[in-house]
């Protein structure tokens, strides 16, 4: 009776050995680093046995990719999991993701051509927290990029160009009011510049920024003399990154100190470029829209 029963629970093992070895293993990595939002994790995949994969990256993404790429837009502590399948066998793991708030204030302009992310200055303060309120309203969402000028800049955030008909005449919305002129010697048109747009001088003396029209700085690699020029009709003085700047990437120097500049894209100056050759009409308006979506990073 005893040796029936060894030989029944051996029987019992190897059966069991047979049922689970086509069972599918959930198993992945990733880098563990301190993150600050905005981040991109690259997952890897180390499941076993597997024939297909569903992931849930915890901030509303899924992919079904072996080996995916997620990217954390906002902070938070993020449940990861994947659930391997082979058939209708499946097995999960789950794994948590610390993504920490940026130290910097940002921003994130999301265009058909890619996404900029641009750093917001706290030495501008009125235009940062106007900026950061109206994007946190959805204001900025589904506006158009309604002039562009290669070699110069792209210019966004008039409310009319919502929706607007093609041939619409745009550039004079706003949100009502404006915002005083904050002009700091730290920062000028090089490329990637967020500055804010305004009427002229004629009319608008104390050079006021618009409340919601921006414009970010293309511009071309500018010579040295040039750059004394502007030095001495300005009444500005550059410093030496300033001018290193200014010759190898590029800029606009002749609007510095006559726009208040309050933010600087940190990542994504391609998509300056690619926006900046699109066709346009008389007006210099994109004859194909270029919509933006604005997201706060926290």
């Amino acid at each position: 009776m005893q040796t029936m029963t060894k030989y029944a629970l051996f029987l019992a093992i190897i059966g069991f050995g047979l049922l689970s070895c086509g069972r599918p293993i959930a198993r992945f990595s990733y880098q563990e680093t301190s993150r600050q939002a905005p981040d991109t994790v690259h997952f890897d995949n180390q499941s076993e046995k597997a024939e297909t994969y569903e992931w849930d990256f915890g901030n509303g993404n899924q992919s079904t990719e072996a080996d995916p790429v997620n990217r954390y837009i906002h902070s938070g502590n993020y449940v990861v999991r994947l659930t391997a399948a082979k058939g209708k066998k499946k097995r999960i793991m789950e794994k948590r993701i610390q993504i920490s708030p940026p130290d910097k204030c940002l921003v994130e302009i999301e265009t058909r051509f890619g996404n900029m992310l641009v750093e917001l200055y706290d030495e501008t303060p009125q235009h940062r927290d106007n900026f950061l309120k109206l994007a946190e309203e959805g204001y900025f969402d589904g506006l158009l990029f309604h002039r562009v000028i290669d070699g110069f800049m792209i210019q966004g955030g008039d409310p009319e160009s919502r929706n607007a008909p093609s041939g619409k005449a745009l550039g004079m919305g706003g949100p009502g009011y404006q915002v005083p002129a904050e002009f700091n010697s730290k920062y000028v048109h090089l490329k990637g510049a967020l500055a804010a747009a305004r009427q002229g001088d004629q009319v608008n003396p104390e050079k006021k920024s618009s409340g919601s029209q921006f414009y970010i700085v293309q511009g071309k690699p500018v010579s040295e003399s040039n750059l004394q020029l502007t030095e001495a009709r300005n009444g500005i003085q550059y410093t030496p990154e300033q001018k290193e700047e200014y010759m190898t990437i590029g800029g606009t120097p002749f609007l510095d100190q006559g726009y208040t500049v309050f933010g600087r894209v940190i990542d994504g100056l391609n998509v300056i470029d690619s926006i900046a050759t699109v066709r346009t009409d008389s007006r210099d308006r994109p004859t194909e829209d270029v919509a933006m979506k604005i997201r706060v990073i926290k």
